[in-house]
Order: C-alpha cells, then sequence, then structure tokens
C-alpha cells in the first residue's frame, strides 16, 4: 500500500480531476467508484478495478479492510482523510474509490426486446436511478441522447449502485435510426388529451420507453417517434412525479403484466 501526503502528486490531480470533470475523465478514458458497496459490486460483476483508493477513515472500517483484502490484486494507495475529501466525487466521503476504464460504447445490433430512452436527462441522481431501476426491471438496453449526463460519471454510477455492470448503455445515439426497425409500441407519458391510462395498455410484449428531462420533457425529436402516450393515474392535487419515479411505475407495470401473462 502506498501513501501520498500531497496534492501537487500527479496521482492525485488525476484522482481530482476525474471526480469532478467530464472532459478529463474522457481524456483520461477512466472514471471512479465510490463506496464500498459499488466497488463490491463490480468485483462481483468481475469488472476490473485499475486502482484502490482508500483514507484513514476507510482503513476503520470493516467491510471496507475486507473489500481490500480479497482485491488483493489490485493496487491500493492510501490517502489521509483530507487529501481523500479532495479527490472524492461526493460531498460525503465513503472512504475507499476505486478507479476503472470507461467501457467501449456497446455494439449496435437491433433492438428486439425493451429498452429505455432517456431524452436530455442531465441530473445525476435520476440518471442513475433510472438505469438502477431499468436493470431491476430486466431491460438490457438504455439509450441515452446527447443532452443526457455523462452516464459513466462518479455520481451517475453512485446512484446507479451496480446498474451499469449488467446494462448495456448507448450515449449520444440517433435515436430515429435507432428505433427505426423497433417492432414494438414507442411509449412515451404525457399529460395531454387523448393520453391512455398506463393500466389499459398491453405492456406484455416488448417496449420503447421514451422518457424526458425535469421540466422540458421530450425533445420534439423524441417525441415524434412515440406512437402512444400514457399517463399514470394520480389522486389528489398531484400533477406529475418524478422522472425516476415515472420510469419505475411503468416499467414495473410492464413486468406485472407480463409475470401475470
Amino acid at each position: 500500500m502506498k501513501t501520498i501526503l500531497s496534492r501537487d502528486n500527479p496521482t492525485v490531480r488525476r484522482l481530482h480531476a476525474l471526480a469532478g470533470s467530464a472532459r478529463e475523465r474522457r481524456k483520461y478514458r477512466q472514471t471512479l467508484l465510490d463506496g464500498a458497496h459499488l466497488l463490491a459490486a463490480a468485483r462481483q460483476a468481475r469488472w476490473p478495478l485499475k486502482e484502490l483508493v482508500v483514507s484513514d477513515h476507510g482503513l476503520a472500517q470493516a467491510e471496507i479492510v475486507k473489500l481490500l483484502d480479497d482485491a488483493a490484486d489490485v493496487p491500493i494507495l492510501h490517502l489521509p482523510d483530507r487529501l481523500f475529501a479532495y479527490v472524492s466525487p461526493v460531498d460525503s466521503p465513503s472512504g475507499v474509490l476505486a478507479v476503472i476504464d470507461l467501457p467501449a460504447p456497446p455494439p449496435v445490433k437491433p433492438l428486439r426486446d425493451t429498452v429505455v430512452l432517456l431524452d436530455g436527462v442531465q441530473d445525476t441522481g435520476n440518471l442513475g436511478t433510472i438505469l438502477r431501476t431499468a436493470a431491476a426491471a430486466g431491460v438490457g438496453d438504455v439509450l441515452l441522447t446527447r443532452g443526457c449526463a455523462q452516464a459513466w460519471s462518479p455520481r451517475v454510477l453512485r446512484a446507479g449502485m451496480g446498474a451499469h455492470f449488467v446494462l448495456r448503455v448507448h450515449e449520444a445515439v440517433d435515436v430515429g435510426a435507432r428505433l427505426a426497425g423497433f417492432c414494438g409500441p414507442r411509449i412515451a407519458t404525457a399529460l395531454t388529451a387523448g393520453a391512455r391510462s398506463l393500466y389499459e395498455v398491453d405492456l406484455t410484449g416488448p417496449v420503447a420507453w421514451l422518457f424526458g428531462a425535469e421540466g422540458q420533457g421530450l425533445s420534439p425529436e423524441v417525441t415524434a417517434l412515440a406512437s402512444l402516450t400514457v399517463t399514470i393515474p394520480m389522486q389528489g392535487m398531484i400533477e406529475s412525479l418524478n422522472v425516476g419515479a415515472a420510469a419505475a411505475v411503468c416499467l414495473f407495470e410492464q413486468l406485472r403484466q407480463q409475470r401475470c401473462r
């Protein structure tokens, strides 16, 4: 285990850049995993770790010490708590980080099963939550338009809690081209007149779900791809849901229908 004490160390500067800059992550072709749970998920998925970084606080936690012992094949860096906080991508440092290489884009293949398309979702928490929900619902492919947050940013990875390791995440997609041959309905959620109740629509086959950003919703380009709009029935004064919650309701209603088939 190597200990580093200076902010001026090149490794510390690189870690700080990976934590805060999408451009630097693209430059180095690397990103950071934060927290013992996410690192354990990566190890379970046999995702290769390049480096482990641990703080004094982390070394005092049995869970993290066990994780380090189990990853004896990975180089380990030790940083004092103040230096670890400097390179941490989150406000409350967990005590352990891992460096991983950014993966190559998934191969472009015909989409035959249910797929989720996210249009301009920039909130990292929402994006990670939707990826986690998609993985939990058995979705294999998630498509992101150019307006979305970087899928492999540390904050999205933390919110996804391992979903990235079981999904095929396609970034900066040409949505029209990717959905051109899709055989199922392309469904968007909307509050517009003519939208059908989610619970009245047959969702037992493959569906392309189209979800837009908070406030702005779907872009005109993606809206034009929808073959059906649905609404989620709600009671009281509430008119709409957070995009992460809406995606969860839709995906698990589809899963419910498929299991009751």
